[in-house]
Parts: C-alpha cells; sequence; structure tokens
C-alpha cells in the first residue's frame, strides 16, 4: 500500500469510526471532507517529495541558523558541543522534519501529537536540553523547509510545523 492510499485510507477509517461510535452513517459534510481531502492528494504528496528529497539540505540549514543564532548551543558546555552531541540534535531535526511529513501526507496532527509531543518534554528534561532551544529548532528548520517550497505548498506545511512549535512552547 502506497504512502497516499494510507493517508486516504486513516481518513476514511477515522470518519467511519466516528460514524460509527454515534451509531450513524456519514453525514453530508463528511463525505465533503473526504472528497476534499483526495483531491489534495497530489499537493500534498508533492510537498512530502519536496521534504524528503532535501531533508539534509534542510537540516544542514536548520542547524546553520539555530546555531548563528545561538551560538552558545555549540560552544564549550553547550548542549550541541562537540561531534556526539551536534550529531544528535541533527538527528532530531531529521526526526522532526519526518514527523512533519507524516502530518502533511495524513492532512492530520494525530501522529505528531502521539509521537513528537506526548514526552518531549520529559525526555528533553531528562537530557538536559531547554525546550525554548526546541522551539527555535522547530522554528528554523521550518524556514529552511518553507524556503524550498512554493506558496501553495508552504500553506500545506506551515500548520504542521506551528502545531509542533505550539507543542513544544506549552511544554516549557
Amino acid at each position: 500500500m502506497g504512502q497516499s492510499e494510507f493517508a486516504a485510507m486513516s481518513v476514511v477509517r477515522d470518519l467511519i469510526i466516528q460514524a460509527d461510535d454515534q451509531l450513524r452513517y456519514p453525514t453530508g459534510g463528511e463525505l465533503r471532507s473526504i472528497v476534499e481531502f483526495l483531491s489534495g492528494g497530489n499537493a500534498r504528496l508533492s510537498v512530502v517529495r519536496v521534504l524528503t528529497d532535501n531533508e539534509k539540505k534542510i537540516v544542514d540549514e536548520a542547524a546553520r541558523q539555530l546555531f548563528s543564532r545561538k551560538p552558545e548551543y555549540v560552544a564549550p558546555g553547550g548542549n550541541a558541543f562537540g561531534q556526539k552531541q551536534r550529531a544528535q540534535c541533527l538527528r532530531d531535526f531529521s526526526w522532526y522534519l519526518r514527523l512533519v511529513t507524516y502530518g502533511v501526507l495524513a492532512g492530520s496532527t494525530e501522529r505528531i501529537q502521539e509521537i513528537g509531543l506526548i514526552g518531549a518534554r520529559e525526555m528533553y528534561n531528562s537530557l538536559g536540553v531547554p525546550m525554548p532551544g526546541m522551539v527555535e529548532a522547530i522554528r528554523c528548520l521550518k524556514e529552511a523547509s518553507v524556503a524550498l517550497v512554493n506558496g501553495e505548498q508552504a500553506a500545506l506545511v506551515n500548520p504542521y510545523f506551528d502545531f509542533l512549535i505550539q507543542g513544544m512552547q506549552t511544554s516549557t
């Protein structure tokens, strides 16, 4: 099953589960929302392709932006000082970029919430990583990503970065 088929299946599945839980047929509005979701599939896939094909470029640019804004992160004693810590930061950047692509593909923030935000505060706090730094990192990731897409594509991807940023801000 392809990625677009999976996303469509989850939207249809969720609608069916909701209607069944309420012992009713899907409403006309729900059916229209499926049609709208399916008609935007090519646009979502296009955004996902750009982000996926340019992952290294996006991550490198986001890191460059973050560390130029916050040089203390790569200075001795900083959270990204040294090869190992910097590599871990870049790994997290890639992970969050991947989560955003899941959101765009599915047209939902559910996976971002489940995978990317629940427990983020505890994990980063236990590692001594300040959440404001992660918020700034996601902002840089967003800027580097949006620089590679057109305006219509940016409108598709921005809400998922904004959801991450907002969720991390409330975690501080």
